[in-house]
């Protein structure tokens, strides 16, 4: 039994990797230029091989080279800091087959849309603890579903450790970029993200200049919170998306991204976390077009450029790149990674951690 409750809290999930992975996690080369490399971000730990946030998924994606590891921070009913990409938990955890909770099933306002589902903040971390995660796309990664059950939800104190045992381990500093989803969610239920974020990076005396970590937040008035109150010594990102704007917030991402906000955003973070198609965008005909000048003007003010989220299989992909006509089958990930990456970006984003480190040893 003590057996396989460690299964069910670390994963077992170096057997099981890919052939790729152990060809590719050596250091990989600096590029031309004295640039510094471009960093591996695992998005949401090595989400292509493994159910999306689970220590499981992290492990892999470390192991595979990947610099940082990505969780995503939502709270629970006890304010406990656990990693799901939302708040909503129907279509990660096997919840919905459980009828103890059925009675929790609730529609709410998440960030001004209609979401209907189970929500972390309706349970105690003890009752999260009883779940298992599943795969969120088993229609494109049949083979993740190999593993639904096997999986806790985790908390952000058990990655922060995880991240340490690794470190020690492999003979690096593997790094982590939490995000905060949905903090003025949060905040008005009476759970905000920002005190336990902090405590946990302290307790793990990670909150100073020069550690391994970044903070991200598709709301900049978190960040500033963070910034300004808290006065947090790591890196702080700001996520942005082609359209919209952050929730209740006056202005667009565009206007965050000309070069006068550009400027205002790096008095407070250190980076820009763009959507990819904000560096590259696509044609009409869904082929690759003219990088715009995000990159060049993000630099100019000081900050790093860190875009999201690269995939390996064909629906993801530029027309040109795909490969076949099975939208889940794998296309030519590593050309548009090496395009991204000479536009001169910082780092990338991507579900399969080792398809990233290969793509930036072959710039």
């Amino acid at each position: 039994m003590a057996d396989r409750r460690q299964v069910l809290r670390m994963g077992a999930v170096a057997a099981a990797a890919p052939a790729l992975a152990g060809t590719v996690a050596a250091p990989a080369l600096a590029h031309g230029g004295g640039r510094a490399k471009p960093e591996v971000f695992g998005h949401r730990g090595a989400s292509g091989y493994r159910p999306e946030h689970t220590l499981a998924s992290y492990e892999l994606a470390a192991r595979m080279g990947a610099d940082y590891i990505e969780p995503d921070l939502v709270a629970t009913k006890d304010h406990v800091l656990v990693c799901r990409h939302e708040p909503e938990i129907g279509g990660t955890t096997d919840v919905a087959g459980r009828p103890e909770f059925a009675a929790r099933k609730k529609t709410v306002s998440l960030d001004g849309v209609s979401v209907t589902g189970w929500f972390t903040e309706d349970f105690t971390l003890a009752e999260l603890k009883s779940l298992r995660a599943v795969e969120r796309l088993p229609a494109v990664r049949q083979e993740n579903t190999l593993y639904d059950g096997l999986f806790e939800v985790p908390t952000f104190r058990e990655v922060l450790e995880l991240r340490a045992k690794l470190s020690q381990e492999l003979g690096r500093d593997i790094g982590v970029i939490p995000e905060t989803k949905h903090p003025t969610y949060f905040r008005r239920l009476g759970l905000e993200l920002e005190t336990p974020l902090v405590r946990e990076l302290r307790r793990a005396r990670l909150d100073k200049r020069g550690a391994k970590v970044w903070i991200q937040s598709f709301e900049a008035a978190n960040l500033k919170v963070l910034h300004q109150q808290y006065k947090v010594q790591v890196n702080l990102v700001f996520l942005t998306s082609a359209a919209g704007s952050p929730f209740n917030d006056t202005k667009t991402y565009a206007q965050y991204l000309t070069p006068a906000g550009l400027k205002e955003l790096s008095s407070y973070v250190d980076g820009i976390g763009p959507e990819k198609n904000q560096i590259i965008p696509r044609n009409a005909d869904a082929t690759l077009g003219t990088p715009t000048s995000l990159v060049k003007d993000a630099h100019a003010a000081g900050l790093k450029v860190i875009p999201y989220t690269f995939r390996a299989e064909n629906q993801f992909l530029p027309a040109e790149l795909r490969v076949g006509t099975d939208p889940t089958a794998y296309g030519k990930a590593i050309d548009e990674q090496i395009t991204f990456l000479r536009t001169g970006i910082d780092g990338l984003f991507t579900d399969q951690p080792d398809i990233g480190v290969l793509s930036r040893t072959l710039l």
